[in-house]
Protein backbone atom coordinates (compact mmCIF):
# COMPACT_ATOMS: atom_id res chain seq x y z
CA UNK A 1 0.00 0.00 0.00
CA UNK A 2 1.29 3.37 -1.04
CA UNK A 3 1.05 6.31 0.99
CA UNK A 4 1.37 9.53 -0.08
CA UNK A 5 4.39 11.48 1.84
CA UNK A 6 2.40 14.51 2.85
CA UNK A 7 0.41 11.87 4.80
CA UNK A 8 2.76 9.83 6.20
CA UNK A 9 4.49 12.97 7.89
CA UNK A 10 0.99 14.67 8.57
CA UNK A 11 1.17 14.30 12.74
CA UNK A 12 -2.87 13.18 13.62
CA UNK A 13 -5.20 16.25 15.28
CA UNK A 14 -5.99 15.60 19.15
CA UNK A 15 -9.36 16.61 19.79
CA UNK A 16 -11.05 17.26 23.26
CA UNK A 17 -12.05 14.02 25.01
CA UNK A 18 -15.40 13.35 24.86
CA UNK A 19 -17.95 13.08 28.37
CA UNK A 20 -18.77 9.02 26.80
CA UNK A 21 -14.99 8.47 27.16
CA UNK A 22 -14.07 10.11 30.78
CA UNK A 23 -17.16 8.70 32.22
CA UNK A 24 -15.80 5.15 30.80
CA UNK A 25 -11.92 5.14 31.96
CA UNK A 26 -12.64 6.91 35.19
CA UNK A 27 -15.99 5.08 36.26
CA UNK A 28 -17.78 8.26 36.42
CA UNK A 29 -21.61 9.62 35.82
CA UNK A 30 -21.46 10.98 32.63
CA UNK A 31 -23.71 13.45 33.96
CA UNK A 32 -21.64 14.22 36.54
CA UNK A 33 -18.57 15.06 34.34
CA UNK A 34 -17.94 19.06 33.21
CA UNK A 35 -16.80 19.80 29.91
CA UNK A 36 -14.59 22.90 30.08
CA UNK A 37 -12.27 21.23 27.05
CA UNK A 38 -14.06 21.85 23.38
CA UNK A 39 -15.16 25.60 23.66
CA UNK A 40 -18.73 24.63 23.07
CA UNK A 41 -22.24 26.87 24.57
CA UNK A 42 -22.88 24.94 27.46
CA UNK A 43 -26.81 26.16 27.42
CA UNK A 44 -28.02 23.96 24.72
CA UNK A 45 -29.32 25.43 21.22
CA UNK A 46 -31.58 27.42 20.00
CA UNK A 47 -35.65 25.63 21.24
CA UNK A 48 -36.63 27.44 18.05
CA UNK A 49 -34.23 25.22 16.27
CA UNK A 50 -34.77 22.07 18.07
CA UNK A 51 -38.66 22.48 17.17
CA UNK A 52 -37.89 23.09 13.41
CA UNK A 53 -35.39 20.06 13.36
CA UNK A 54 -37.83 17.73 14.64
CA UNK A 55 -40.61 18.73 11.86
CA UNK A 56 -38.45 18.06 9.16
CA UNK A 57 -37.08 14.47 10.51
CA UNK A 58 -39.26 12.37 8.19
CA UNK A 59 -38.02 14.27 4.94
CA UNK A 60 -34.40 13.03 5.60
CA UNK A 61 -35.14 10.57 2.73
CA UNK A 62 -34.44 13.83 0.79
CA UNK A 63 -31.34 15.42 -0.78
CA UNK A 64 -30.87 18.39 1.19
CA UNK A 65 -31.05 22.28 0.04
CA UNK A 66 -27.94 23.40 -2.79
CA UNK A 67 -28.61 27.01 -3.11
CA UNK A 68 -29.17 27.67 0.49
CA UNK A 69 -30.69 30.98 -0.69
CA UNK A 70 -32.67 31.70 2.50
CA UNK A 71 -29.75 31.01 4.84
CA UNK A 72 -27.23 33.43 3.17
CA UNK A 73 -30.27 35.93 3.44
CA UNK A 74 -29.76 35.13 7.10
CA UNK A 75 -26.37 35.14 7.19
CA UNK A 76 -25.87 38.01 5.23
CA UNK A 77 -28.36 40.25 7.80
CA UNK A 78 -26.04 38.89 10.87
CA UNK A 79 -22.94 39.64 9.16
CA UNK A 80 -23.44 42.88 7.05
CA UNK A 81 -22.43 41.69 3.53
CA UNK A 82 -24.18 40.73 0.33
CA UNK A 83 -25.43 36.82 -0.43
CA UNK A 84 -22.81 36.61 -3.02
CA UNK A 85 -20.08 37.35 -0.42
CA UNK A 86 -21.10 34.29 1.78
CA UNK A 87 -19.89 30.53 1.42
CA UNK A 88 -21.66 27.82 4.05
CA UNK A 89 -19.64 24.40 4.62
CA UNK A 90 -20.38 21.23 6.56
CA UNK A 91 -18.13 19.98 8.87
CA UNK A 92 -17.81 23.14 10.52
CA UNK A 93 -15.24 25.86 9.21
CA UNK A 94 -13.35 23.12 9.06
CA UNK A 95 -14.57 22.22 5.21
CA UNK A 96 -14.20 26.38 4.78
CA UNK A 97 -11.04 25.84 5.21
CA UNK A 98 -10.36 22.59 2.91
CA UNK A 99 -11.75 24.56 0.03
CA UNK A 100 -9.78 27.25 0.51
CA UNK A 101 -6.85 25.05 0.28
CA UNK A 102 -8.37 23.14 -2.67
CA UNK A 103 -9.10 26.53 -4.45
CA UNK A 104 -5.91 28.43 -4.41
CA UNK A 105 -3.02 26.52 -3.17
CA UNK A 106 -0.35 24.32 -5.13
CA UNK A 107 2.12 21.99 -4.16
CA UNK A 108 4.71 23.97 -2.75
CA UNK A 109 3.08 26.96 -1.69
CA UNK A 110 3.61 28.59 1.79
CA UNK A 111 1.27 29.37 4.22
CA UNK A 112 1.65 31.51 7.51
CA UNK A 113 0.43 30.60 10.65
CA UNK A 114 1.42 32.58 14.07
CA UNK A 115 2.34 30.06 16.71
CA UNK A 116 0.42 29.25 19.12
CA UNK A 117 -2.86 28.82 17.02
CA UNK A 118 -5.61 26.70 15.43
CA UNK A 119 -3.40 23.72 14.25
CA UNK A 120 -6.44 22.40 11.36
CA UNK A 121 -5.20 25.13 9.71
CA UNK A 122 -2.08 22.69 8.85
CA UNK A 123 -3.64 19.70 9.18
CA UNK A 124 -5.64 20.53 6.07
CA UNK A 125 -3.16 22.06 4.38
CA UNK A 126 0.14 19.91 4.73
CA UNK A 127 -1.82 16.97 2.18
CA UNK A 128 -2.37 19.27 -0.72
CA UNK A 129 1.70 20.06 -0.76
CA UNK A 130 1.52 23.52 1.27
CA UNK A 131 4.69 24.24 3.38
CA UNK A 132 3.63 26.05 7.00
CA UNK A 133 5.73 28.72 7.76
CA UNK A 134 5.85 30.13 11.27
CA UNK A 135 5.06 33.75 13.02
CA UNK A 136 4.46 33.72 16.58
CA UNK A 137 2.79 34.89 18.89
CA UNK A 138 3.98 36.94 22.44
CA UNK A 139 2.93 35.38 25.20
CA UNK A 140 5.01 37.46 27.62
CA UNK A 141 2.51 40.27 26.70
CA UNK A 142 -0.36 37.84 24.87
CA UNK A 143 0.09 39.99 21.64
CA UNK A 144 0.52 38.81 18.05
CA UNK A 145 4.34 39.44 17.28
CA UNK A 146 3.38 41.51 13.59
CA UNK A 147 6.57 41.61 12.49
CA UNK A 148 7.37 38.04 12.46
CA UNK A 149 4.19 37.54 10.50
CA UNK A 150 5.98 40.29 8.22
CA UNK A 151 9.25 38.78 8.31
CA UNK A 152 7.86 35.38 6.89
CA UNK A 153 6.33 36.58 3.79
CA UNK A 154 8.17 35.20 0.71
CA UNK A 155 7.51 34.97 -3.31
CA UNK A 156 6.19 31.52 -1.82
CA UNK A 157 3.55 33.00 0.15
CA UNK A 158 -0.05 32.50 -0.73
CA UNK A 159 -1.81 32.38 2.54
CA UNK A 160 -2.11 34.17 6.05
CA UNK A 161 -4.10 32.68 8.98
CA UNK A 162 -4.69 35.24 11.48
CA UNK A 163 -7.27 33.83 14.02
CA UNK A 164 -9.01 36.80 16.52
CA UNK A 165 -9.44 36.20 19.09
CA UNK A 166 -7.04 33.52 18.76
CA UNK A 167 -7.56 30.15 19.58
CA UNK A 168 -5.88 28.98 22.37
CA UNK A 169 -4.63 32.36 23.85
CA UNK A 170 -7.92 34.45 23.42
CA UNK A 171 -6.36 37.43 22.01
CA UNK A 172 -7.47 39.93 19.53
CA UNK A 173 -5.46 41.50 16.69
CA UNK A 174 -5.84 44.92 16.24
CA UNK A 175 -7.54 45.88 12.95
CA UNK A 176 -4.61 47.82 11.93
CA UNK A 177 -2.12 45.34 12.60
CA UNK A 178 -4.46 43.04 10.29
CA UNK A 179 -4.39 45.95 8.01
CA UNK A 180 -0.97 45.96 7.37
CA UNK A 181 -0.54 42.67 6.58
CA UNK A 182 -3.45 43.07 3.51
CA UNK A 183 -1.57 46.44 2.51
CA UNK A 184 1.87 44.76 2.76
CA UNK A 185 -0.11 41.62 0.97
CA UNK A 186 -2.58 42.86 -2.06
CA UNK A 187 -0.61 43.11 -4.86
CA UNK A 188 1.24 39.65 -4.12
CA UNK A 189 -1.64 37.11 -4.62
CA UNK A 190 -1.71 36.59 -0.84
CA UNK A 191 -5.02 35.65 0.86
CA UNK A 192 -5.24 37.13 4.35
CA UNK A 193 -7.76 34.61 6.26
CA UNK A 194 -9.27 36.12 9.59
CA UNK A 195 -10.49 33.10 11.36
CA UNK A 196 -13.49 34.90 13.63
CA UNK A 197 -14.96 31.91 15.09
CA UNK A 198 -14.75 33.66 18.21
CA UNK A 199 -16.04 36.84 17.30
CA UNK A 200 -19.61 37.17 19.39
CA UNK A 201 -17.86 37.10 22.46
CA UNK A 202 -15.33 40.00 21.80
CA UNK A 203 -18.14 42.02 20.09
CA UNK A 204 -15.56 42.82 17.41
CA UNK A 205 -15.01 41.32 13.90
CA UNK A 206 -13.48 42.50 10.75
CA UNK A 207 -15.92 42.53 8.06
CA UNK A 208 -15.84 46.10 7.09
CA UNK A 209 -12.72 45.30 5.66
CA UNK A 210 -14.25 42.79 2.50
CA UNK A 211 -15.04 46.53 1.00
CA UNK A 212 -11.66 47.27 0.97
CA UNK A 213 -9.41 44.33 -0.01
CA UNK A 214 -10.20 41.64 -2.10
CA UNK A 215 -7.33 39.55 -0.83
CA UNK A 216 -9.37 39.17 2.92
CA UNK A 217 -11.70 36.42 3.76
CA UNK A 218 -13.13 36.05 7.05
CA UNK A 219 -14.19 32.77 8.37
CA UNK A 220 -16.80 31.78 10.99
CA UNK A 221 -18.71 28.85 12.29
CA UNK A 222 -22.06 28.28 14.52
CA UNK A 223 -19.96 25.53 16.56
CA UNK A 224 -19.49 28.45 19.56
CA UNK A 225 -22.35 30.84 20.32
CA UNK A 226 -24.59 29.81 18.29
CA UNK A 227 -24.95 26.42 20.05
CA UNK A 228 -24.73 24.14 16.66
CA UNK A 229 -21.30 22.28 16.77
CA UNK A 230 -23.13 18.89 16.58
CA UNK A 231 -24.66 20.07 13.30
CA UNK A 232 -20.97 20.94 11.73
CA UNK A 233 -21.58 24.06 10.14
CA UNK A 234 -19.87 26.87 8.70
CA UNK A 235 -19.46 29.83 6.53
CA UNK A 236 -16.80 32.16 4.93
CA UNK A 237 -17.07 36.14 3.84
CA UNK A 238 -15.49 37.52 1.29
CA UNK A 239 -15.70 39.10 -2.29
CA UNK A 240 -17.54 38.00 -4.91
CA UNK A 241 -15.43 36.92 -7.35
CA UNK A 242 -12.90 35.14 -4.33
CA UNK A 243 -16.45 32.96 -3.20
CA UNK A 244 -17.43 32.17 -7.11
CA UNK A 245 -14.00 30.51 -7.54
CA UNK A 246 -14.35 28.22 -4.19
CA UNK A 247 -17.95 27.27 -5.05
CA UNK A 248 -16.73 25.46 -7.88
CA UNK A 249 -14.73 23.46 -5.72
CA UNK A 250 -17.05 23.00 -2.57
CA UNK A 251 -19.44 20.00 -2.83
CA UNK A 252 -22.74 20.66 -3.58
CA UNK A 253 -24.48 18.67 -0.70
CA UNK A 254 -22.30 19.16 2.03
CA UNK A 255 -24.73 20.88 4.57
CA UNK A 256 -26.87 17.91 5.48
CA UNK A 257 -30.82 19.04 5.58
CA UNK A 258 -31.13 19.06 9.41
CA UNK A 259 -28.24 21.46 9.26
CA UNK A 260 -29.52 23.25 7.26
CA UNK A 261 -32.61 23.62 9.16
CA UNK A 262 -30.85 23.96 12.82
CA UNK A 263 -28.74 27.05 11.02
CA UNK A 264 -31.69 28.93 9.68
CA UNK A 265 -33.98 28.72 12.33
CA UNK A 266 -31.09 29.55 15.17
CA UNK A 267 -30.07 32.46 13.21
CA UNK A 268 -33.72 33.52 13.01
CA UNK A 269 -34.05 33.12 16.92
CA UNK A 270 -32.41 36.64 17.74
CA UNK A 271 -33.09 36.46 21.62
CA UNK A 272 -30.84 33.12 22.18
CA UNK A 273 -28.26 34.68 20.05
CA UNK A 274 -28.07 37.82 22.32
CA UNK A 275 -28.94 35.37 25.79
CA UNK A 276 -25.71 32.94 24.69
CA UNK A 277 -23.34 35.72 24.15
CA UNK A 278 -23.90 37.48 27.20
CA UNK A 279 -24.03 34.43 29.07
CA UNK A 280 -21.11 33.38 27.68
CA UNK A 281 -18.85 36.44 28.70
CA UNK A 282 -20.54 36.42 32.21
CA UNK A 283 -19.08 32.73 32.00
CA UNK A 284 -15.65 33.88 31.05
CA UNK A 285 -15.48 36.68 32.91
CA UNK A 286 -16.80 34.81 36.50
CA UNK A 287 -13.78 31.74 35.50
CA UNK A 288 -11.04 34.67 34.82
CA UNK A 289 -11.18 36.25 37.87
CA UNK A 290 -11.41 32.92 40.17
CA UNK A 291 -8.76 31.79 38.11
CA UNK A 292 -6.95 34.90 38.80
CA UNK A 293 -7.18 34.65 42.27
CA UNK A 294 -4.66 31.35 42.62
CA UNK A 295 -1.33 32.59 42.68
CA UNK A 296 0.55 29.75 40.74
CA UNK A 297 -1.62 30.04 37.51
CA UNK A 298 -0.46 32.74 34.99
CA UNK A 299 -4.04 33.28 33.59
CA UNK A 300 -4.49 34.77 30.08
CA UNK A 301 -6.91 37.32 29.48
CA UNK A 302 -9.14 36.42 27.05
CA UNK A 303 -11.69 37.90 24.42
CA UNK A 304 -13.48 34.53 23.55
CA UNK A 305 -15.26 31.74 25.37
CA UNK A 306 -12.35 29.99 26.85
CA UNK A 307 -9.06 30.83 29.35
CA UNK A 308 -5.56 30.24 28.74
CA UNK A 309 -3.98 29.03 31.64
CA UNK A 310 0.30 28.92 32.49
CA UNK A 311 0.47 26.36 35.26
CA UNK A 312 4.57 25.64 35.36
CA UNK A 313 4.61 26.97 38.89
CA UNK A 314 1.77 24.44 40.29
CA UNK A 315 4.73 21.59 39.71
CA UNK A 316 2.28 19.99 37.48
CA UNK A 317 2.77 19.42 33.84
CA UNK A 318 -0.63 19.80 31.62
CA UNK A 319 -1.15 16.08 30.96
CA UNK A 320 -0.83 15.50 34.66
CA UNK A 321 -3.05 18.45 35.95
CA UNK A 322 -5.76 17.72 33.45
CA UNK A 323 -5.56 13.77 34.53
CA UNK A 324 -6.03 14.62 38.19
CA UNK A 325 -9.16 16.86 37.10
CA UNK A 326 -10.68 14.19 35.23
CA UNK A 327 -10.16 11.93 38.17
CA UNK A 328 -12.72 14.22 39.62
CA UNK A 329 -15.26 14.67 36.54
CA UNK A 330 -13.87 18.10 34.89
CA UNK A 331 -12.50 17.93 31.37
CA UNK A 332 -9.94 20.69 29.95
CA UNK A 333 -7.76 21.06 27.11
CA UNK A 334 -4.03 19.79 27.67
CA UNK A 335 -2.30 22.15 25.18
CA UNK A 336 0.92 20.50 24.82
CA UNK A 337 -0.11 19.21 21.53
CA UNK A 338 -0.05 23.04 20.42
CA UNK A 339 2.77 24.30 18.64
CA UNK A 340 4.16 27.34 20.17
CA UNK A 341 3.68 25.92 23.56
CA UNK A 342 5.24 23.53 25.81
CA UNK A 343 3.84 21.30 28.61
CA UNK A 344 2.83 23.71 31.12
CA UNK A 345 -0.08 24.92 29.18
CA UNK A 346 -4.31 23.98 29.49
CA UNK A 347 -7.19 25.87 28.12
CA UNK A 348 -10.39 26.09 30.03
CA UNK A 349 -13.71 26.45 28.41
CA UNK A 350 -16.94 28.25 29.63
CA UNK A 351 -19.03 26.77 31.70
CA UNK A 352 -22.48 27.30 33.18
CA UNK A 353 -22.10 29.39 36.24
CA UNK A 354 -22.57 26.51 38.52
CA UNK A 355 -20.64 23.91 36.37
CA UNK A 356 -17.68 26.90 36.86
CA UNK A 357 -18.26 27.06 40.71
CA UNK A 358 -18.05 23.31 40.84
CA UNK A 359 -14.86 23.59 38.61
CA UNK A 360 -13.08 26.56 40.89
CA UNK A 361 -13.44 24.50 44.08
CA UNK A 362 -11.97 21.40 42.65
CA UNK A 363 -9.02 23.15 40.93
CA UNK A 364 -8.68 25.02 44.49
CA UNK A 365 -8.76 21.52 46.14
CA UNK A 366 -6.18 19.91 44.01
CA UNK A 367 -3.75 23.25 43.78
CA UNK A 368 -4.02 24.57 47.33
Amino acid sequence: MKIRNEVKELNPYVPGRSQDEIAEEFGLKKEDIIKLGSNENPWGPSKMALSAVGEELNTINRYPESNLSDLKEEIANYSGVNVDEIIVGGDGADEIIDVLAKTFMESGDEFIVPLPSYMYYEFLFKPYGAIPVYGKWNLDDNTLNLVSVLNAITEKTKMIFLCSPNNPTGTLIPQEDIIEVLEKTKDKDVIVVVDEAYFEYSKINNVNLIKNYSNVFIMRTMSKVLGLAGMRIGYGLANAEMIQYMHRIKPVFSLTKLSYIAALNTLKDKKYIEESIEKGIESREFLYEGLSKIDSLNVFKSYSNYILIGIKETGFTASELSKELLKKGVIVRDCTSFKGLDEYWIRVSIGTIEEDKKFLTIINDILL
